[in-house]
């Protein structure tokens, strides 16, 4: 009997990738995006089901966790995909661009998870793997406090469930990612400015031209992030923490070799 596997932002990236890599290798999908009438690409395949989904909206959490069960019985894994990012310093940031990265990136897992405890818990099984960042475990790049806040969260919110849900055999893992080709995470940025306050002009240039130059910099491969998640979903891996990437793997080693102090001036010196 194939599988089931839910994920959440699927309508472009990591996240359309994992479910057309599902899909080929014979599991049933359920792919969930915020505008499911303009896609295209993975209404070819008859074992993808497309949800509508927006990660904030907790009643249609529960009717696309319903619809979901109703179609398959089962769901064995979730990735909670679904990210978005607000950079620029903490001071010029709206009051609802910061609700916001907290509403998407932490309270977004959370409520997903939620609804899918119960399922779970019946069953006395199920995976979540949440798609976290490197971000999530240390920080490089000025002005992403709030992003990183939101990963650290995530990471902390992972970590504290698996004492809560290991018992009834239901298991947690993170990916640890940094940038991968054709995520479009840099295009889909909120930035925190204010015209009026010049003190931060100097360092969010040269944040913001890292950001844009993105794109002529190496890039991990999407489909490596992919097939982590394939290898965590099928049990061929049971690591609780997976980084993925030279970027990411490069960047936890330097962080493990120095005090926090040394760490946090060395990565500031890029910028000076």
């Amino acid at each position: 009997m194939a599988k089931t596997i839910f994920i959440t932002g699927t309508s472009s990236g990591l996240g359309k990738r994992t479910a057309i890599r599902f899909a080929k290798l014979g599991w049933n999908v359920v792919a969930t995006m915020r505008r499911p009438e303009v896609e295209k690409e993975l209404t070819r395949y008859s074992n993808i089901k497309i949800l509508k989904l927006d990660v904030t909206d907790i009643e249609q959490i529960r009717s696309a966790v319903d619809q979901a069960i109703k179609t398959f019985t089962t769901i064995d894994v979730v990735v909670n995909n679904a990210g978005m990012g607000a950079y620029g310093p903490l001071e010029l940031a709206k009051e609802e661009t910061i609700d916001w990265q907290f509403a998407v990136n932490v309270r977004g897992p959370i409520n997903v998870i939620r609804a899918f405890l119960p399922h779970f818990r019946a069953n006395r099984a199920g995976m979540f793997i949440n798609i976290s960042s490197f971000m999530g475990i240390t920080t490089t790049v000025p002005l992403g406090s709030l992003y990183n806040m939101s990963k650290f969260a995530l990471e902390g919110l992972t970590e504290g469930l698996y004492y809560e849900l290991k018992p009834l055999n239901i298991d947690l893992r993170l990916v640890e990612m940094g940038g991968s080709a054709g995520n479009n995470f840099t295009k889909n940025i909120v930035w925190n400015t204010n015209p009026d306050i010049k003190d931060y002009d100097p360092i969010i240039a040269k944040v913001r031209a890292l950001m844009e130059n993105s794109s002529n910099a190496p890039h991990d491969d999407p489909e490596n992030i992919v097939d982590v998640i394939v290898s965590l979903a099928t049990r061929e891996k049971n690591d609780f923490r997976t980084f993925v990437g030279k970027a990411t793997n490069s960047l936890m080693k330097q962080r493990k070799s120095m005090l926090i102090e040394k760490y946090l001036a060395t990565q500031l010196e890029k910028f000076e």
